[in-house]
């Protein structure tokens, strides 16, 4: 497979229509977090269906893909990259790790990250050992410390819920609203799988959380528990 027969698949997908609304949806105006970036208009769904065509891509290529000024196929070379790392024997599986690291600035949007942290990052980090995810938690780039967060998710589908309390409390100050939501994101799912855990975490810290932290984390709570800790009389 070339990567010149994937990009021109890519084009031919496109969907101007489409491509206008995710202009906005994915914030690209100056000054906005997504500022800069340009869309072809491509739903995930043909996406993914474009993965698995491509899928004997070579791992050049799709790292080129990456570095596309398109979102869309950086997302289908992330889409690519997860797929072969789910395949992949435990060379390959670091090799795609180690690459996904060195090209973090091209994972940069909310949706890049979370269709590959945990897979790609999440199962190479540890909670016992949490060097890694301390440098992406505590970087000055957004999508790394999103990254941070998002790639416990491994870890809380294997319910090993240490990794997520430990990044989401070093997350606990920071400024911007993507980690908030991501953050209790992540305490939602440990919830969804101990409520116990879950609200351990949250009698401890739910009072200095970021409003937006703290709605997303207690989403899936009774009504009269939520509006007690939205209240701050639990």
């Amino acid at each position: 497979m070339k990567l010149s027969a994937v990009r021109a698949a890519v084009r031919k997908a496109a969907n101007p229509d489409d491509a206008a609304h995710l202009l906005r949806f994915f914030k690209t105006g100056p000054g906005e977090y997504g500022e800069g970036d340009r869309f072809r208009g491509i739903r995930v769904p043909v996406l993914r269906a474009m993965a698995r065509e491509y899928a004997t891509l070579s791992h050049e290529d799709t790292l080129e893909l990456l570095q596309s000024a398109w979102h869309e196929e950086r997302l289908l070379a992330l889409m690519l990259m997860v797929n072969a790392h789910t395949k992949g024997d435990a060379r390959i599986q670091t090799r795609i790790f180690k690459a996904y690291l060195t090209h973090t600035r091209f994972i940069n949007n909310w949706d890049l990250v979370d269709a590959s942290a945990g897979y790609i990052v999440g199962p190479h980090t540890s909670g016992d050992d949490p060097g890694l995810l301390s440098k992406l938690a505590h970087s000055e780039m957004l999508w790394e410390r999103r990254i941070a967060i998002v790639s416990t998710f491994h870890h809380i589908k294997h319910r090993d819920f240490d990794a997520t309390l430990l990044v989401a409390d070093w997350l606990l100050a920071d400024p911007h609203d993507l980690i908030h939501k991501a953050t209790g994101w992540m305490l939602r799912e440990v919830g969804k799988r101990d409520m116990a855990v879950e609200e351990a975490f949250l009698l401890q810290h739910y009072d200095r959380m970021p409003r937006t932290m703290l709605r997303y984390a207690i989403e899936r709570f009774p009504e009269k528990r939520r509006k007690a800790y939205l209240a701050g009389s639990v």
